[in-house]
C-alpha cells in the first residue's frame, strides 16, 4: 500500500508544511540495485589505537571502498575503532572524532562503531567503557536523520580477520532500515572470500512460507545472490507459490509443516541436504488473552515456533543440513517489546529469539550459524489491512520515519546466509528503522 504521507512530505508543499509544523519528515532510502558500489562515496575511519584499525582500512581496501582524510567531506560513511577505549575516560574519542566530522556526513550516510565484547574485557573499567558504546551508537540512529543509520559491531578477539560480509552489508544501501543494532562476529579464522556479485551462488536455500509479502521477498533476494531456493508453503498457497517459484527459476514444495510427517516428507524431498534454511512461515490470531480461544494460541505456537524446532531437529539428526549451513529465524519486534493482542505472536517470537541464542553455542562445532531478523512495521498485504491510526503510528515511530520494504528483511537474510558471515552467529537484528518500541 502507498504511503500517501511520505509521497505527500516528498513534494514542494509538503517540505514547506512538514518543516514549518515540525511534523515526522521521512527520507527517501537508498535501496540496493545489482552492481552498486558498497559504499556511494568516502568514508572516514579513526581510532582510539584500536586493534582493529590496520585491519579495517585493509578490509575496507579490499571491498573497494574509497578512503577519506579528514578535509571535511562529505563523507558516505564514519567508521571508528573504539576496541582501544579501555576506560570510561576514553570515551571522550567518541565526541572527538564525531563532533568535528557529524555535519560532514552526507544523507543517507553510515555510522559505524567497532567495540570489543564486554565479556572479553580485560577488566572491569574497560567493559564498562565498551558497554558504553551502546548508548552512543543508538542515540547516533536518532540524531543524524536525513535517512542515515547508526551500528555497533563487537568484534571478537581474534575475529578481525571476518569482519568484511558485516561491513559490506552495513555500508551499503543492502541494509536501508537497519539502524541502532548491536551486531556481534565471533573470533575464529577467516571466511572464504566468496564472489561478492554472486555470495550463494552453488547453495541450496529452503524459504519457508514463500508464497507471498516477506517471503517471497526473501526467494528473490537468496536467487539474485546465486542460491537454488526451494520455496515452501502451504498447499492452499500452491498457485501463488508456483509464481514465485518460476519467477527465481526455483522449486516449489506444498508442505504443511505442522503436519506430523512434514519432518520427514522434509527431510525426503532435500534429499542430500540443504545450505540454508529460513524459517519465514508465520501466522497471527490476534485477540486479548482473556477473550483468546485456546485454538487460537496452539496454531500460533506451532506453526511459528515449534514447527521449526520439529523440522531444525530432524535436519540435524540427519546430517541435512551441510557444513557451513545457515539456519535463519523471523522473529518480531513484538517478540522483543509485546503488541495488546498478541500474547500468542509476542510468545512465538520471543521463543524464535530464545532459538538463536540456546543453539548457537552448539551449532559452532558443526560450523552452522544460527541468527534471525526481527521486523518492526514492514508494508505487507496485512499491514495495509491495519486501522488507519495503527497503520501511521507503526510508520512513523521510527527514527528513519516509515515503514519498511519486504526486500529490507530479505537484505539481512542475505547478508546472514553469506558464506563470508561464517562468524556471524546468535544475533538477532532488528529491521525497523529503529523502532522506538523496545530495546
Amino acid at each position: 500500500m502507498a504511503d500517501r504521507y511520505a509521497s505527500f512530505a516528498h513534494s514542494g508543499p509538503g517540505r514547506v508544511l512538514i518543516k514549518r509544523l515540525g511534523l515526522p519528515d521521512p527520507p527517501r532510502l537508498r535501496r540496493y540495485h545489482a552492481g552498486d558500489p558498497v559504499a556511494d562515496g568516502p568514508v572516514l575511519v579513526g581510532s582510539s589505537d584500536g586493534r582493529l584499525a590496520k585491519t579495517l582500512r585493509e578490509t575496507l581496501t579490499h571491498a573497494g571502498v574509497e578512503l577519506a582524510d579528514a578535509a571535511g567531506g562529505p563523507y558516505a560513511a564514519l567508521i571508528f575503532d573504539a576496541t582501544g577505549i579501555t576506560g570510561s575516560a576514553g570515551l571522550r574519542g567518541l565526541y572527538d572524532f564525531f563532533h568535528p566530522n557529524a555535519r560532514a556526513m552526507r544523507s543517507g550516510g553510515r555510522v559505524i562503531v567497532l567495540g570489543t565484547p564486554p565479556e572479553e574485557a580485560t577488566t572491569p573499567a574497560e567493559a564498562t567503557a565498551q558497554r558504553a558504546l551502546e548508548g552512543f551508537t543508538r542515540s547516533a540512529g536518532k540524531e543524524f536523520g536525513r535517512g542515515s543509520t547508526a551500528q555497533l559491531v563487537y568484534v571478537s578477539n581474534s575475529g578481525e580477520n571476518n569482519l568484511e560480509s558485516t561491513l559490506r552489508f552495513l555500508l551499503s544501501a543492502r541494509s536501508a532500515y537497519v539502524s541502532g543494532q548491536v551486531i556481534r562476529i565471533k573470533a575464529g579464522p577467516g571466511a572464504g572470500t566468496p564472489d561478492w556479485s554472486k555470495p550463494l551462488d552453488g547453495k541450496t536455500a529452503l524459504v519457508t512460507g514463500a508464497a507471498r509479502g516477506i517471503g517471497a521477498a526473501i526467494a528473490r533476494v537468496l536467487a539474485r545472490d546465486g542460491a537454488d531456493v526451494i520455496a515452501l508453503d502451504v498447499p492452499a498457497a500452491g498457485d501463488a507459490l508456483a509464481g514465485v517459484a518460476n519467477d527465481v527459476r526455483g522449486r516449489a514444495l506444498q508442505l504443511d509443516l505442522t503436519a506430523s510427517d512434514a519432518g520427514e516428507r522434509l527431510a525426503a524431498y532435500l534429499g542430500d541436504g540443504v545450505d540454508i534454511i529460513v524459517h519465514n512461515a508465520g501466522i497471527t490470531r490476534d485477540r486479548t488473552i482473556a477473550k483468546m480461544d485456546p485454538g487460537w494460541w496452539d496454531a500460533v505456537l506451532d506453526v511459528n515456533l515449534s514447527s521449526q524446532e520439529r523440522i531444525n531437529r530432524v535436519l540435524l539428526e540427519r546430517d541435512l543440513i551441510r557444513a557451513g549451513g545457515r539456519l535463519i529465524g523471523v522473529a518480531s519486534i513484538a517478540g522483543i517489546a509485546g503488541n495488546r493482542g498478541q500474547t500468542n505472536y509476542a510468545t512465538s517470537k520471543a521463543g524464535v529469539i530464545g532459538l538463536v541464542q540456546s543453539m548457537a553455542p552448539a551449532l559452532l562445532s558443526r560450523g552452522i550459524t544460527i541468527n534471525a531478523v526481527a521486523p518492526g512495521f514492514i508494508e505487507t498485504a496485512m499491514t495495509a489491512k491495519m486501522p488507519v491510526a495503527l497503520r501511521e503510528a507503526g510508520r512513523r515511530m521510527n527514527s528513519l520515519a516509515q515503514g519498511g520494504l519486504p526486500v529490507d528483511v530479505a537484505e539481512t537474510i542475505a547478508w546472514f546466509a553469506s558464506p563470508g558471515s561464517a562468524a556471524v552467529t546468535g544475533n538477532v537484528v532488528r529491521v525497523c528503522g529503529q523502532s522506538l518500541l523496545g530495546a
